[in-house]
């Protein structure tokens, strides 16, 4: 079933609205490396994306950044 303007319409001002968009650019071919680990995990290329960003970003912050006592 197609979608109709007016979906696509809601839809692109609501991600508009509560989305931020990044581009990402990396070499020939890795594009094609990350959509098949992603679909191994069942996920999509941008949820694999944002959790590695998730878990880095968690991995760099300090012990006080934490909570813990440093």
């Amino acid at each position: 079933m197609s979608t109709s303007k007016a979906q696509q319409k809601a839809t692109a001002k609501y991600v508009k609205q509560n989305y931020d968009r990044i581009e990402v650019k990396v070499p020939k071919g890795r594009k094609t490396e990350l959509q098949a680990h992603a679909a191994k995990r069942g996920e999509s290329v941008n949820g694999f994306i944002n959790r590695a960003i998730d878990e880095q970003v968690k991995r760099d912050k300090t012990p006080h950044e934490q909570g813990g006592d440093a």
